[in-house]
Protein backbone atom coordinates (compact mmCIF):
# COMPACT_ATOMS: atom_id res chain seq x y z
CA UNK A 1 0.00 0.00 0.00
CA UNK A 2 1.56 3.54 -1.17
CA UNK A 3 2.20 6.13 1.88
CA UNK A 4 -0.49 8.84 2.57
CA UNK A 5 0.36 11.88 0.92
CA UNK A 6 0.30 15.63 2.83
CA UNK A 7 -3.08 16.16 1.42
CA UNK A 8 -4.44 12.64 2.62
CA UNK A 9 -2.94 13.37 6.10
CA UNK A 10 -4.04 16.85 6.40
CA UNK A 11 -7.72 16.04 5.01
CA UNK A 12 -8.18 13.35 7.32
CA UNK A 13 -6.94 14.95 10.38
CA UNK A 14 -9.13 17.94 9.72
CA UNK A 15 -12.47 15.73 9.42
CA UNK A 16 -11.50 13.95 12.42
CA UNK A 17 -11.28 17.10 14.51
CA UNK A 18 -13.96 19.16 12.81
CA UNK A 19 -16.24 16.01 12.68
CA UNK A 20 -15.29 15.00 16.43
CA UNK A 21 -16.33 18.44 17.56
CA UNK A 22 -19.71 18.93 15.58
CA UNK A 23 -20.64 15.46 16.75
CA UNK A 24 -19.97 16.39 20.37
CA UNK A 25 -21.44 19.81 20.26
CA UNK A 26 -24.60 18.87 18.46
CA UNK A 27 -24.97 15.29 20.49
CA UNK A 28 -24.75 17.05 24.23
CA UNK A 29 -23.22 13.78 25.62
CA UNK A 30 -21.48 13.66 28.32
CA UNK A 31 -21.22 9.96 29.21
CA UNK A 32 -18.45 7.76 28.30
CA UNK A 33 -19.75 5.59 26.15
CA UNK A 34 -21.26 8.36 23.77
CA UNK A 35 -18.26 9.91 23.74
CA UNK A 36 -16.12 6.70 22.84
CA UNK A 37 -18.90 6.14 19.83
CA UNK A 38 -18.45 9.56 18.47
CA UNK A 39 -14.66 9.63 18.58
CA UNK A 40 -14.61 5.94 16.47
CA UNK A 41 -17.34 7.26 14.08
CA UNK A 42 -15.25 10.72 13.82
CA UNK A 43 -12.53 8.26 12.87
CA UNK A 44 -13.71 6.12 10.69
CA UNK A 45 -15.51 9.37 8.85
CA UNK A 46 -11.34 10.74 8.42
CA UNK A 47 -10.35 7.56 7.58
CA UNK A 48 -12.38 7.59 4.48
CA UNK A 49 -12.27 11.24 3.65
CA UNK A 50 -8.41 10.09 3.38
CA UNK A 51 -8.88 7.59 0.81
CA UNK A 52 -11.35 9.45 -0.98
CA UNK A 53 -8.72 12.41 -1.86
CA UNK A 54 -7.91 11.87 -5.27
CA UNK A 55 -3.86 11.05 -5.96
CA UNK A 56 -1.90 13.07 -8.18
CA UNK A 57 -1.57 11.07 -11.72
CA UNK A 58 1.16 9.63 -13.04
CA UNK A 59 2.71 10.77 -15.83
CA UNK A 60 3.33 7.82 -18.70
CA UNK A 61 7.17 7.07 -19.83
CA UNK A 62 6.34 9.23 -23.06
CA UNK A 63 5.07 11.96 -21.41
CA UNK A 64 8.92 13.83 -20.87
CA UNK A 65 10.62 14.95 -24.20
CA UNK A 66 14.14 13.62 -24.92
CA UNK A 67 17.13 16.18 -25.23
CA UNK A 68 16.79 14.93 -29.20
CA UNK A 69 12.95 15.60 -29.41
CA UNK A 70 12.90 18.54 -27.59
CA UNK A 71 16.06 19.77 -30.23
CA UNK A 72 13.74 19.07 -33.37
CA UNK A 73 10.74 21.06 -31.62
CA UNK A 74 12.51 24.26 -31.57
CA UNK A 75 11.53 27.17 -34.29
CA UNK A 76 14.79 27.34 -35.87
CA UNK A 77 14.91 23.70 -36.65
CA UNK A 78 11.23 23.69 -37.90
CA UNK A 79 11.91 26.16 -40.67
CA UNK A 80 10.89 25.72 -44.10
CA UNK A 81 12.67 26.55 -47.34
CA UNK A 82 10.63 29.88 -47.47
CA UNK A 83 11.56 31.09 -43.87
CA UNK A 84 8.41 31.04 -41.67
CA UNK A 85 8.31 29.42 -38.20
CA UNK A 86 6.21 26.22 -37.78
CA UNK A 87 5.21 25.94 -34.62
CA UNK A 88 4.18 22.75 -33.52
CA UNK A 89 0.74 22.27 -31.26
CA UNK A 90 1.25 21.41 -28.18
CA UNK A 91 -0.20 17.63 -27.57
CA UNK A 92 -0.19 15.10 -24.44
CA UNK A 93 1.51 12.16 -23.86
CA UNK A 94 -1.78 10.68 -23.09
CA UNK A 95 -3.05 12.23 -26.43
CA UNK A 96 -0.05 9.99 -28.48
CA UNK A 97 -0.09 6.82 -25.90
CA UNK A 98 -2.89 5.61 -23.48
CA UNK A 99 -0.88 4.40 -20.22
CA UNK A 100 -2.82 1.22 -19.31
CA UNK A 101 -2.28 0.30 -15.26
Amino acid sequence: MPRPTAAQLAYGSATVVVSTIAMLLLSQTSTGLGVAVISAAALALGLLVALTVPLPRRRGRHAARTGASRAAATPAAQEGATGDVRVPEPRTASAEHPVHH
